[in-house]
Protein backbone atom coordinates (compact mmCIF):
# COMPACT_ATOMS: atom_id res chain seq x y z
CA UNK A 1 0.00 0.00 0.00
CA UNK A 2 2.70 2.48 1.10
CA UNK A 3 4.62 1.53 -2.36
CA UNK A 4 1.16 2.56 -4.22
CA UNK A 5 1.36 5.70 -2.64
CA UNK A 6 4.85 6.22 -3.13
CA UNK A 7 3.97 6.04 -6.71
CA UNK A 8 0.83 7.81 -6.88
CA UNK A 9 2.84 10.52 -4.72
CA UNK A 10 5.36 10.52 -7.56
CA UNK A 11 3.65 10.81 -10.62
CA UNK A 12 1.78 13.52 -9.09
CA UNK A 13 4.92 15.39 -8.02
CA UNK A 14 6.65 14.97 -11.52
CA UNK A 15 3.09 16.01 -13.60
CA UNK A 16 3.35 19.24 -11.22
CA UNK A 17 6.75 19.61 -11.99
CA UNK A 18 5.96 19.23 -15.55
CA UNK A 19 3.17 21.84 -15.07
CA UNK A 20 5.52 24.29 -13.35
CA UNK A 21 8.36 24.09 -15.72
CA UNK A 22 5.68 24.41 -18.29
CA UNK A 23 4.36 27.67 -16.76
CA UNK A 24 8.18 28.89 -15.80
CA UNK A 25 7.61 28.95 -12.12
CA UNK A 26 10.84 29.88 -10.39
CA UNK A 27 12.48 27.46 -8.52
CA UNK A 28 11.70 29.21 -4.96
CA UNK A 29 7.99 29.07 -6.01
CA UNK A 30 8.39 25.70 -6.42
CA UNK A 31 10.35 24.78 -2.98
CA UNK A 32 7.79 27.23 -1.11
CA UNK A 33 4.47 25.26 -2.75
CA UNK A 34 6.91 21.57 -2.00
CA UNK A 35 6.65 23.01 1.55
CA UNK A 36 3.18 23.54 1.60
CA UNK A 37 2.19 20.46 0.14
CA UNK A 38 4.16 18.70 2.98
CA UNK A 39 2.80 20.81 5.73
CA UNK A 40 -0.84 20.15 4.18
CA UNK A 41 -0.01 16.29 4.45
CA UNK A 42 1.08 16.07 7.58
CA UNK A 43 -1.46 18.17 8.80
CA UNK A 44 -4.09 15.41 7.43
CA UNK A 45 -1.69 12.92 8.49
CA UNK A 46 -2.31 14.38 12.09
CA UNK A 47 -5.72 14.00 11.65
CA UNK A 48 -5.89 10.68 10.67
CA UNK A 49 -4.03 9.64 13.25
CA UNK A 50 -6.04 11.51 16.28
CA UNK A 51 -8.81 9.87 14.42
CA UNK A 52 -7.45 6.14 14.66
CA UNK A 53 -5.89 7.39 17.97
CA UNK A 54 -9.41 7.98 19.25
CA UNK A 55 -10.83 5.09 17.94
CA UNK A 56 -8.19 2.95 19.27
CA UNK A 57 -9.12 4.76 22.67
CA UNK A 58 -12.72 4.26 22.42
CA UNK A 59 -11.94 0.39 21.63
CA UNK A 60 -10.04 0.19 24.56
CA UNK A 61 -12.77 1.93 26.69
CA UNK A 62 -15.34 -0.11 25.33
CA UNK A 63 -13.49 -3.51 25.59
CA UNK A 64 -12.43 -2.18 29.22
CA UNK A 65 -16.16 -1.74 30.03
CA UNK A 66 -17.54 -4.52 28.89
CA UNK A 67 -14.65 -6.61 30.74
CA UNK A 68 -15.43 -4.82 33.48
CA UNK A 69 -19.49 -5.27 33.37
CA UNK A 70 -18.71 -9.00 32.27
CA UNK A 71 -16.57 -9.53 35.10
CA UNK A 72 -19.48 -7.39 37.88
CA UNK A 73 -21.78 -10.02 36.18
CA UNK A 74 -20.02 -13.11 36.83
CA UNK A 75 -19.59 -11.98 40.14
CA UNK A 76 -23.09 -11.26 40.51
CA UNK A 77 -24.40 -14.22 38.88
CA UNK A 78 -21.20 -16.38 40.22
CA UNK A 79 -22.29 -19.18 37.69
CA UNK A 80 -19.62 -18.92 34.39
CA UNK A 81 -15.98 -19.53 35.29
CA UNK A 82 -13.64 -16.90 33.76
CA UNK A 83 -10.98 -19.73 33.47
CA UNK A 84 -13.44 -21.24 30.56
CA UNK A 85 -12.40 -18.78 28.15
CA UNK A 86 -9.81 -19.15 26.05
CA UNK A 87 -6.39 -18.64 27.52
CA UNK A 88 -5.45 -17.39 23.77
CA UNK A 89 -6.64 -13.69 23.87
CA UNK A 90 -7.13 -12.43 20.43
CA UNK A 91 -4.45 -9.31 19.76
CA UNK A 92 -6.45 -7.06 18.34
CA UNK A 93 -9.18 -4.82 19.68
CA UNK A 94 -11.91 -5.73 17.63
CA UNK A 95 -11.46 -9.86 18.05
CA UNK A 96 -11.77 -9.28 21.79
CA UNK A 97 -14.42 -7.07 21.46
CA UNK A 98 -16.37 -9.73 19.67
CA UNK A 99 -15.37 -12.49 21.62
CA UNK A 100 -16.14 -10.64 25.15
CA UNK A 101 -19.74 -8.90 23.61
CA UNK A 102 -21.63 -12.58 23.62
CA UNK A 103 -20.92 -13.44 26.81
CA UNK A 104 -22.17 -10.48 28.06
CA UNK A 105 -25.66 -10.38 26.33
CA UNK A 106 -25.70 -14.09 27.64
CA UNK A 107 -25.02 -12.98 31.16
CA UNK A 108 -27.08 -9.85 30.81
CA UNK A 109 -30.11 -12.13 29.82
CA UNK A 110 -29.37 -14.38 33.15
CA UNK A 111 -28.83 -11.66 35.15
CA UNK A 112 -32.42 -10.48 34.04
CA UNK A 113 -33.85 -13.45 34.37
CA UNK A 114 -32.26 -14.14 37.90
CA UNK A 115 -33.54 -10.32 38.64
CA UNK A 116 -37.15 -11.47 38.07
CA UNK A 117 -36.72 -14.81 39.87
CA UNK A 118 -35.32 -12.83 43.09
CA UNK A 119 -38.55 -10.01 42.88
CA UNK A 120 -41.13 -12.38 42.54
CA UNK A 121 -39.47 -14.53 45.46
CA UNK A 122 -38.81 -11.44 47.33
CA UNK A 123 -42.39 -10.34 46.72
CA UNK A 124 -43.90 -13.49 48.30
CA UNK A 125 -41.27 -13.28 51.05
CA UNK A 126 -42.86 -9.92 51.97
CA UNK A 127 -46.53 -10.50 51.09
CA UNK A 128 -46.27 -13.51 53.60
CA UNK A 129 -44.34 -11.49 55.89
CA UNK A 130 -47.04 -8.62 55.82
CA UNK A 131 -49.58 -11.62 55.93
CA UNK A 132 -47.92 -13.14 59.15
CA UNK A 133 -47.38 -9.38 61.27
CA UNK A 134 -50.78 -8.12 59.72
CA UNK A 135 -49.46 -5.31 57.35
CA UNK A 136 -50.65 -5.80 54.23
CA UNK A 137 -49.30 -2.82 52.47
CA UNK A 138 -45.81 -4.57 51.69
CA UNK A 139 -47.69 -6.95 49.27
CA UNK A 140 -46.69 -4.40 46.38
CA UNK A 141 -44.95 -5.80 43.90
CA UNK A 142 -43.80 -2.81 42.71
CA UNK A 143 -42.09 -2.00 46.07
CA UNK A 144 -39.99 -4.74 45.83
CA UNK A 145 -36.45 -4.11 45.61
CA UNK A 146 -33.52 -6.57 44.71
CA UNK A 147 -29.36 -6.16 44.98
CA UNK A 148 -28.51 -6.81 42.05
CA UNK A 149 -25.04 -7.39 43.35
CA UNK A 150 -25.79 -10.95 44.15
CA UNK A 151 -27.80 -12.35 41.83
CA UNK A 152 -26.15 -16.35 42.98
CA UNK A 153 -27.58 -19.48 42.69
CA UNK A 154 -26.50 -19.80 46.51
CA UNK A 155 -28.73 -16.35 47.17
CA UNK A 156 -31.45 -17.36 45.32
CA UNK A 157 -31.01 -21.34 47.34
CA UNK A 158 -31.25 -19.05 50.34
CA UNK A 159 -34.33 -16.74 49.70
CA UNK A 160 -36.08 -20.00 48.55
CA UNK A 161 -35.83 -21.54 51.63
CA UNK A 162 -36.86 -18.34 53.37
CA UNK A 163 -39.77 -18.36 51.56
CA UNK A 164 -40.71 -21.95 52.28
CA UNK A 165 -40.18 -21.55 56.49
CA UNK A 166 -42.42 -18.55 55.85
CA UNK A 167 -45.10 -20.71 53.68
CA UNK A 168 -44.98 -23.22 56.19
CA UNK A 169 -45.48 -20.77 59.17
CA UNK A 170 -48.49 -18.99 56.81
CA UNK A 171 -49.69 -22.70 56.60
CA UNK A 172 -49.50 -23.62 60.22
CA UNK A 173 -50.99 -20.75 61.37
CA UNK A 174 -53.72 -20.73 58.98
CA UNK A 175 -54.76 -24.11 60.12
CA UNK A 176 -54.80 -22.33 63.57
CA UNK A 177 -56.83 -20.02 62.39
CA UNK A 178 -59.33 -21.55 60.81
CA UNK A 179 -59.18 -24.49 64.17
CA UNK A 180 -60.10 -21.31 66.56
CA UNK A 181 -62.18 -20.12 63.88
CA UNK A 182 -64.54 -23.32 63.96
CA UNK A 183 -64.48 -23.34 68.34
CA UNK A 184 -65.71 -20.12 68.21
CA UNK A 185 -68.77 -21.10 65.91
CA UNK A 186 -69.40 -24.17 68.21
CA UNK A 187 -69.80 -22.06 71.25
CA UNK A 188 -71.40 -19.39 70.00
CA UNK A 189 -73.79 -22.37 68.58
CA UNK A 190 -73.90 -23.55 71.70
CA UNK A 191 -74.34 -19.79 73.66
CA UNK A 192 -76.95 -18.94 70.97
CA UNK A 193 -74.38 -15.56 70.14
CA UNK A 194 -73.80 -14.50 67.00
CA UNK A 195 -71.05 -15.46 65.26
CA UNK A 196 -70.13 -13.16 62.48
CA UNK A 197 -70.50 -10.34 65.40
CA UNK A 198 -67.70 -12.09 67.30
CA UNK A 199 -65.30 -13.01 65.14
CA UNK A 200 -65.60 -9.45 63.64
CA UNK A 201 -64.54 -7.82 66.56
CA UNK A 202 -61.07 -10.07 66.23
CA UNK A 203 -61.44 -9.28 62.58
CA UNK A 204 -63.15 -8.33 59.46
CA UNK A 205 -61.77 -11.22 57.21
CA UNK A 206 -62.27 -13.70 59.41
CA UNK A 207 -66.46 -13.78 58.90
CA UNK A 208 -65.77 -13.14 55.03
CA UNK A 209 -66.75 -16.12 52.83
CA UNK A 210 -64.63 -17.47 50.27
CA UNK A 211 -60.89 -18.45 50.13
CA UNK A 212 -59.87 -19.11 53.14
CA UNK A 213 -56.32 -17.72 52.01
CA UNK A 214 -57.86 -14.35 52.40
CA UNK A 215 -58.08 -15.24 55.87
CA UNK A 216 -55.73 -12.67 58.47
CA UNK A 217 -53.41 -14.93 60.31
CA UNK A 218 -51.36 -12.29 62.34
CA UNK A 219 -50.22 -12.60 65.78
CA UNK A 220 -52.90 -10.23 66.80
CA UNK A 221 -55.63 -12.22 65.34
CA UNK A 222 -54.52 -15.03 66.98
CA UNK A 223 -54.59 -13.82 70.16
CA UNK A 224 -57.69 -12.20 70.27
CA UNK A 225 -59.08 -15.30 68.61
CA UNK A 226 -57.59 -16.97 71.78
CA UNK A 227 -59.00 -14.12 74.10
CA UNK A 228 -62.72 -14.86 72.01
CA UNK A 229 -62.00 -18.25 73.14
CA UNK A 230 -61.37 -18.10 76.79
CA UNK A 231 -64.18 -15.00 77.44
CA UNK A 232 -66.76 -17.68 75.47
CA UNK A 233 -65.64 -20.82 77.74
CA UNK A 234 -66.34 -18.47 80.86
CA UNK A 235 -70.01 -18.12 79.69
CA UNK A 236 -70.36 -21.35 79.09
CA UNK A 237 -69.28 -22.66 82.62
CA UNK A 238 -71.12 -19.63 84.11
CA UNK A 239 -74.28 -20.71 82.25
CA UNK A 240 -73.49 -24.27 82.90
CA UNK A 241 -73.55 -23.98 86.34
CA UNK A 242 -76.35 -22.32 86.29
CA UNK A 243 -78.55 -24.06 84.16
CA UNK A 244 -77.77 -26.65 86.23
CA UNK A 245 -78.97 -25.04 89.46
CA UNK A 246 -81.76 -24.14 87.85
CA UNK A 247 -82.42 -27.35 86.41
CA UNK A 248 -81.79 -28.73 90.25
CA UNK A 249 -84.51 -26.35 91.53
CA UNK A 250 -87.26 -27.55 88.54
CA UNK A 251 -86.77 -31.20 89.78
CA UNK A 252 -86.89 -30.41 93.14
CA UNK A 253 -90.07 -28.68 92.46
CA UNK A 254 -91.66 -31.36 90.37
CA UNK A 255 -91.05 -33.43 92.98
CA UNK A 256 -92.66 -31.44 95.56
CA UNK A 257 -96.01 -30.61 93.44
CA UNK A 258 -95.75 -34.21 91.88
CA UNK A 259 -96.11 -32.13 88.30
CA UNK A 260 -97.13 -34.52 85.39
CA UNK A 261 -94.83 -36.05 82.91
CA UNK A 262 -96.09 -33.49 80.21
CA UNK A 263 -95.57 -30.63 81.47
CA UNK A 264 -92.09 -31.85 82.34
CA UNK A 265 -91.54 -32.84 78.76
CA UNK A 266 -90.54 -29.25 77.23
CA UNK A 267 -87.73 -28.72 79.78
CA UNK A 268 -86.09 -32.21 78.72
CA UNK A 269 -83.27 -30.96 77.40
CA UNK A 270 -82.43 -28.42 80.20
CA UNK A 271 -82.46 -31.38 82.88
CA UNK A 272 -80.61 -33.98 80.22
CA UNK A 273 -77.67 -31.77 80.90
CA UNK A 274 -77.71 -32.29 85.11
CA UNK A 275 -75.77 -36.01 84.42
CA UNK A 276 -73.44 -34.44 81.73
CA UNK A 277 -70.17 -33.29 82.01
CA UNK A 278 -69.04 -29.94 80.66
CA UNK A 279 -67.40 -31.68 77.54
CA UNK A 280 -70.77 -33.66 76.66
CA UNK A 281 -72.66 -30.41 76.84
CA UNK A 282 -72.89 -30.10 72.48
CA UNK A 283 -76.65 -29.39 71.97
CA UNK A 284 -76.89 -26.17 69.81
CA UNK A 285 -78.54 -23.48 71.90
CA UNK A 286 -78.49 -25.27 74.98
CA UNK A 287 -77.14 -22.82 76.79
CA UNK A 288 -79.02 -19.63 74.73
CA UNK A 289 -80.13 -16.93 76.83
CA UNK A 290 -83.62 -17.63 75.84
CA UNK A 291 -83.03 -21.29 77.16
CA UNK A 292 -82.34 -19.84 80.36
CA UNK A 293 -84.89 -17.65 80.61
CA UNK A 294 -87.22 -19.59 80.03
CA UNK A 295 -85.97 -22.15 82.61
CA UNK A 296 -85.98 -19.49 85.04
CA UNK A 297 -89.39 -18.25 84.23
CA UNK A 298 -90.85 -22.15 84.71
CA UNK A 299 -88.61 -21.89 88.50
CA UNK A 300 -90.44 -18.78 89.37
CA UNK A 301 -93.52 -19.97 88.10
CA UNK A 302 -93.33 -23.06 90.14
CA UNK A 303 -91.95 -21.11 93.16
CA UNK A 304 -95.30 -19.00 93.54
CA UNK A 305 -97.45 -22.70 92.72
CA UNK A 306 -95.26 -23.66 95.61
CA UNK A 307 -96.36 -20.53 98.01
CA UNK A 308 -99.80 -21.01 97.43
CA UNK A 309 -99.41 -25.08 98.10
CA UNK A 310 -97.11 -24.68 101.11
CA UNK A 311 -99.15 -26.06 103.87
CA UNK A 312 -100.03 -29.21 101.69
CA UNK A 313 -95.97 -29.63 100.66
CA UNK A 314 -94.89 -28.71 104.52
CA UNK A 315 -97.13 -32.06 105.85
CA UNK A 316 -96.21 -33.80 102.54
CA UNK A 317 -92.87 -33.77 103.40
CA UNK A 318 -93.49 -33.94 107.49
CA UNK A 319 -95.01 -37.59 106.44
CA UNK A 320 -91.75 -38.27 104.52
CA UNK A 321 -89.55 -37.48 107.27
CA UNK A 322 -92.01 -40.08 109.40
CA UNK A 323 -91.79 -42.95 107.08
CA UNK A 324 -88.18 -42.28 106.99
CA UNK A 325 -88.02 -42.50 110.63
CA UNK A 326 -89.97 -44.94 111.36
CA UNK A 327 -88.18 -47.56 108.69
CA UNK A 328 -85.10 -46.65 111.08
CA UNK A 329 -87.44 -46.58 114.12
CA UNK A 330 -85.90 -43.15 115.04
CA UNK A 331 -87.78 -40.38 116.80
CA UNK A 332 -88.60 -37.50 114.31
CA UNK A 333 -88.37 -33.91 115.23
CA UNK A 334 -91.28 -32.96 117.28
CA UNK A 335 -90.46 -28.70 116.54
CA UNK A 336 -92.14 -29.30 113.00
CA UNK A 337 -94.52 -32.21 113.98
CA UNK A 338 -97.94 -31.52 111.60
CA UNK A 339 -100.56 -29.91 114.18
CA UNK A 340 -97.47 -27.56 115.45
CA UNK A 341 -96.34 -26.60 111.62
CA UNK A 342 -100.35 -26.19 110.66
CA UNK A 343 -100.33 -23.94 113.59
CA UNK A 344 -97.33 -22.02 112.85
CA UNK A 345 -97.93 -21.76 109.29
CA UNK A 346 -101.89 -20.47 109.77
CA UNK A 347 -100.46 -18.21 112.63
CA UNK A 348 -98.00 -16.33 110.44
CA UNK A 349 -95.60 -16.67 113.16
CA UNK A 350 -92.91 -18.49 110.92
CA UNK A 351 -92.39 -18.25 107.17
CA UNK A 352 -93.74 -21.50 105.48
CA UNK A 353 -90.55 -21.67 103.49
CA UNK A 354 -88.35 -21.40 106.48
CA UNK A 355 -90.34 -23.81 107.80
CA UNK A 356 -90.33 -26.66 104.67
CA UNK A 357 -86.54 -25.89 104.63
CA UNK A 358 -86.74 -26.63 108.42
CA UNK A 359 -88.20 -29.91 107.22
CA UNK A 360 -85.76 -30.72 104.27
CA UNK A 361 -83.14 -30.67 106.44
CA UNK A 362 -84.30 -32.98 109.15
CA UNK A 363 -85.03 -35.42 106.47
CA UNK A 364 -81.27 -35.29 105.34
CA UNK A 365 -80.14 -35.61 108.69
CA UNK A 366 -82.50 -38.62 109.45
CA UNK A 367 -81.59 -40.05 106.38
CA UNK A 368 -77.49 -39.68 107.42
CA UNK A 369 -78.57 -41.16 110.43
CA UNK A 370 -80.85 -44.11 109.11
CA UNK A 371 -77.45 -44.81 107.08
CA UNK A 372 -75.02 -44.95 109.93
CA UNK A 373 -77.61 -47.39 111.53
CA UNK A 374 -78.14 -49.53 108.87
CA UNK A 375 -75.56 -52.14 109.80
CA UNK A 376 -76.98 -52.38 113.60
CA UNK A 377 -80.68 -51.65 112.46
CA UNK A 378 -79.92 -55.54 110.02
CA UNK A 379 -78.48 -57.42 112.98
CA UNK A 380 -81.25 -55.98 114.91
CA UNK A 381 -84.17 -57.25 112.14
CA UNK A 382 -81.73 -61.03 112.15
CA UNK A 383 -82.16 -61.15 116.09
CA UNK A 384 -85.96 -59.94 115.56
CA UNK A 385 -86.69 -63.33 113.25
CA UNK A 386 -84.39 -65.56 115.51
CA UNK A 387 -86.69 -64.21 118.50
CA UNK A 388 -89.38 -65.03 116.29
CA UNK A 389 -88.14 -68.50 115.34
CA UNK A 390 -87.73 -69.16 119.01
CA UNK A 391 -90.96 -68.30 120.22
CA UNK A 392 -92.09 -70.55 117.42
CA UNK A 393 -90.48 -73.29 118.69
CA UNK A 394 -91.68 -72.78 121.63
CA UNK A 395 -95.27 -72.89 120.49
CA UNK A 396 -94.31 -76.07 118.62
CA UNK A 397 -92.71 -77.81 121.23
CA UNK A 398 -96.05 -77.98 123.22
CA UNK A 399 -97.99 -79.44 120.61
CA UNK A 400 -98.62 -83.19 121.96
CA UNK A 401 -99.12 -83.78 118.19
CA UNK A 402 -96.00 -82.86 116.53
CA UNK A 403 -95.16 -86.11 115.74
CA UNK A 404 -98.02 -87.49 114.44
CA UNK A 405 -98.23 -88.45 110.43
CA UNK A 406 -100.45 -85.71 109.35
CA UNK A 407 -99.74 -83.73 106.27
CA UNK A 408 -97.30 -80.97 106.46
CA UNK A 409 -95.52 -82.37 109.61
CA UNK A 410 -92.19 -83.05 108.20
CA UNK A 411 -92.17 -79.52 107.10
CA UNK A 412 -92.73 -78.73 110.85
CA UNK A 413 -89.89 -80.90 111.87
CA UNK A 414 -87.34 -79.14 109.45
CA UNK A 415 -88.29 -76.09 110.14
CA UNK A 416 -88.05 -76.69 114.17
CA UNK A 417 -84.50 -78.32 113.17
CA UNK A 418 -83.54 -75.03 111.64
CA UNK A 419 -85.05 -72.69 114.82
CA UNK A 420 -82.97 -74.59 117.07
CA UNK A 421 -80.19 -73.73 114.95
CA UNK A 422 -81.16 -70.53 114.76
CA UNK A 423 -82.01 -70.19 118.09
CA UNK A 424 -78.73 -71.07 119.65
CA UNK A 425 -77.17 -68.11 118.22
CA UNK A 426 -79.35 -66.13 119.80
CA UNK A 427 -76.53 -65.40 122.56
CA UNK A 428 -73.70 -64.65 120.04
CA UNK A 429 -76.10 -61.97 118.15
CA UNK A 430 -77.00 -60.07 121.18
CA UNK A 431 -73.53 -60.08 122.38
CA UNK A 432 -72.48 -58.72 119.52
CA UNK A 433 -75.39 -56.24 118.63
CA UNK A 434 -74.43 -55.03 122.04
CA UNK A 435 -70.52 -54.82 121.23
CA UNK A 436 -71.27 -52.84 118.06
CA UNK A 437 -73.97 -50.73 119.83
CA UNK A 438 -71.68 -49.74 122.25
CA UNK A 439 -68.88 -49.14 119.56
CA UNK A 440 -71.67 -46.76 117.97
CA UNK A 441 -72.49 -44.70 120.99
CA UNK A 442 -68.74 -44.08 121.94
CA UNK A 443 -67.86 -42.83 118.16
CA UNK A 444 -70.29 -40.40 117.89
CA UNK A 445 -70.65 -39.74 121.84
CA UNK A 446 -74.53 -40.27 121.90
CA UNK A 447 -77.18 -43.14 122.57
CA UNK A 448 -78.54 -45.34 119.93
CA UNK A 449 -81.87 -45.45 120.18
CA UNK A 450 -84.55 -47.51 118.78
CA UNK A 451 -88.20 -45.98 118.91
CA UNK A 452 -86.82 -43.48 121.53
CA UNK A 453 -85.38 -46.09 123.95
CA UNK A 454 -81.99 -46.64 124.32
CA UNK A 455 -80.88 -50.29 122.40
CA UNK A 456 -78.14 -51.03 124.95
CA UNK A 457 -80.53 -50.79 127.52
CA UNK A 458 -83.11 -52.96 125.50
CA UNK A 459 -80.02 -55.36 125.10
CA UNK A 460 -79.47 -55.40 128.57
CA UNK A 461 -83.72 -56.31 129.83
CA UNK A 462 -83.44 -58.82 127.03
CA UNK A 463 -80.15 -60.64 128.56
CA UNK A 464 -81.39 -60.69 132.11
CA UNK A 465 -85.13 -61.34 131.67
CA UNK A 466 -84.04 -64.47 129.35
CA UNK A 467 -82.05 -65.41 132.02
CA UNK A 468 -84.90 -65.61 134.15
CA UNK A 469 -86.93 -67.79 131.68
CA UNK A 470 -84.08 -69.72 131.89
CA UNK A 471 -83.86 -69.69 135.66
CA UNK A 472 -87.89 -70.01 135.84
CA UNK A 473 -87.70 -73.17 133.15
CA UNK A 474 -85.38 -74.64 135.48
CA UNK A 475 -87.38 -74.12 138.39
CA UNK A 476 -91.04 -75.53 136.49
CA UNK A 477 -88.51 -78.73 135.72
CA UNK A 478 -87.68 -79.23 139.63
CA UNK A 479 -90.86 -78.58 140.70
CA UNK A 480 -92.47 -80.81 138.46
CA UNK A 481 -90.26 -83.55 139.10
CA UNK A 482 -91.13 -82.91 142.73
CA UNK A 483 -95.10 -82.95 141.96
CA UNK A 484 -94.71 -86.26 140.20
CA UNK A 485 -92.63 -87.94 143.24
CA UNK A 486 -95.67 -86.64 145.04
CA UNK A 487 -98.25 -88.56 142.69
CA UNK A 488 -96.04 -91.32 142.39
CA UNK A 489 -96.20 -91.80 146.20
CA UNK A 490 -99.95 -91.13 146.56
CA UNK A 491 -100.49 -93.57 143.39
CA UNK A 492 -98.62 -96.37 145.43
CA UNK A 493 -100.33 -95.50 148.79
CA UNK A 494 -104.21 -95.18 146.83
CA UNK A 495 -103.96 -96.59 143.65
CA UNK A 496 -103.75 -94.99 140.58
CA UNK A 497 -106.94 -92.58 139.66
CA UNK A 498 -107.87 -90.13 137.15
CA UNK A 499 -107.48 -86.13 138.15
CA UNK A 500 -110.55 -84.25 137.39
CA UNK A 501 -108.80 -81.22 137.56
CA UNK A 502 -106.10 -82.16 135.65
CA UNK A 503 -108.83 -83.48 132.59
CA UNK A 504 -110.65 -80.48 133.51
CA UNK A 505 -106.97 -78.09 133.05
CA UNK A 506 -106.52 -79.89 129.42
CA UNK A 507 -109.56 -79.21 127.87
CA UNK A 508 -109.81 -75.46 128.99
CA UNK A 509 -106.71 -75.19 126.44
CA UNK A 510 -107.12 -73.28 123.61
CA UNK A 511 -106.05 -74.47 119.81
CA UNK A 512 -101.76 -72.95 119.55
CA UNK A 513 -101.14 -71.00 116.32
CA UNK A 514 -100.34 -73.74 114.12
CA UNK A 515 -103.68 -75.72 114.66
CA UNK A 516 -103.18 -78.82 117.81
CA UNK A 517 -104.42 -79.03 121.03
CA UNK A 518 -101.83 -78.16 123.78
CA UNK A 519 -101.97 -79.23 127.18
CA UNK A 520 -99.42 -76.31 129.31
CA UNK A 521 -98.83 -77.08 132.39
CA UNK A 522 -100.59 -74.40 135.03
CA UNK A 523 -97.09 -73.63 136.07
CA UNK A 524 -95.91 -72.34 132.85
CA UNK A 525 -99.55 -70.71 131.85
CA UNK A 526 -99.76 -68.60 135.01
CA UNK A 527 -95.83 -67.41 134.62
CA UNK A 528 -96.30 -66.93 130.96
CA UNK A 529 -97.08 -62.91 131.45
CA UNK A 530 -94.03 -62.63 133.40
CA UNK A 531 -91.27 -64.47 131.06
CA UNK A 532 -92.56 -62.17 128.17
CA UNK A 533 -89.17 -61.65 126.55
CA UNK A 534 -88.34 -58.32 126.10
CA UNK A 535 -87.44 -57.08 122.26
CA UNK A 536 -87.18 -53.90 120.03
CA UNK A 537 -90.24 -55.14 118.62
CA UNK A 538 -92.32 -56.09 121.60
CA UNK A 539 -91.14 -52.46 122.92
CA UNK A 540 -92.24 -50.88 119.27
CA UNK A 541 -95.88 -51.66 119.52
CA UNK A 542 -96.59 -50.07 122.40
CA UNK A 543 -96.97 -46.84 123.87
CA UNK A 544 -93.66 -45.25 123.91
CA UNK A 545 -94.63 -42.84 126.97
CA UNK A 546 -94.84 -45.96 128.84
CA UNK A 547 -90.57 -47.32 128.30
CA UNK A 548 -88.66 -44.37 128.84
CA UNK A 549 -86.94 -45.81 131.59
CA UNK A 550 -85.75 -48.83 130.14
CA UNK A 551 -84.89 -50.49 133.67
CA UNK A 552 -89.07 -50.55 134.65
CA UNK A 553 -89.39 -52.79 131.83
CA UNK A 554 -87.86 -55.58 133.28
CA UNK A 555 -90.63 -58.44 134.33
CA UNK A 556 -91.11 -59.04 138.59
CA UNK A 557 -90.05 -62.79 138.74
CA UNK A 558 -92.44 -65.31 140.29
CA UNK A 559 -91.97 -66.12 143.82
CA UNK A 560 -92.00 -69.70 143.23
CA UNK A 561 -91.75 -70.60 147.18
CA UNK A 562 -95.58 -69.70 147.37
CA UNK A 563 -96.29 -71.67 144.38
CA UNK A 564 -94.75 -75.11 145.22
CA UNK A 565 -96.38 -74.46 148.54
CA UNK A 566 -99.55 -74.30 147.28
CA UNK A 567 -98.95 -76.93 145.30
CA UNK A 568 -97.81 -78.86 148.44
CA UNK A 569 -100.68 -78.34 150.28
CA UNK A 570 -103.38 -78.58 147.09
CA UNK A 571 -101.95 -82.20 147.04
CA UNK A 572 -101.90 -83.08 150.51
CA UNK A 573 -105.90 -81.85 150.85
CA UNK A 574 -106.44 -83.85 147.95
CA UNK A 575 -104.65 -87.39 149.89
CA UNK A 576 -106.69 -86.46 152.97
CA UNK A 577 -109.55 -86.00 151.52
CA UNK A 578 -109.43 -89.46 149.10
CA UNK A 579 -108.14 -91.19 152.69
CA UNK A 580 -111.16 -90.37 154.73
CA UNK A 581 -113.55 -91.22 152.26
CA UNK A 582 -112.20 -93.43 149.99
CA UNK A 583 -113.85 -94.04 146.10
CA UNK A 584 -116.68 -96.32 145.71
CA UNK A 585 -114.62 -97.98 142.87
CA UNK A 586 -111.68 -98.95 145.48
CA UNK A 587 -114.33 -100.60 147.77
Amino acid sequence: MSIRMDTSCGVLLRELQHIWDEMGESEAEKDQMLVELERECLEVYRRKVAVASNAKARLHQSLAAKEAELAALVAAVGDLDLHSLPERRPSSLREQLALVTPLLEDLRMKREERVKQFGAIKAQIEKISGELSGYTDLNDKNAVTVDEHDLSLRKLNEYQLHLQSLQKEKSDRLHRVLESVNEVHCLCALLGVDFGETVSEVHPSLHEAGNTQCKNISNDTLVGLAQSIEKLKMEKKARIQKLKDTASSLFELWNLMDTPEEEMMPFGRITDILGSSESDIKDPGILSSEIIKQASEEVERLSKLKASRMKELVLKRRLELEEICRKAHLEPDMSTAPEKSIALIDSGIVDPSELLANIEAQIVKAKEEALSRKEIMDRIDKWLAACEEEKWLEDYNQDENRYSAGRGAHLGLKRAEKARITVTKIPAMVDNLMHRTRAWEEERDEYFLFDGVRLASILEDYVITRQQKEEERKRYRDQKKIQDLLLTEKEAIYGSKPSPKRTNGSKSNGVRAHGSSTATPRRLSVGSAASEMMTPRSLSGRQNGLFREPRRMTATPLNFVALMKEDTMSVSSMCASESVSPPSTCS
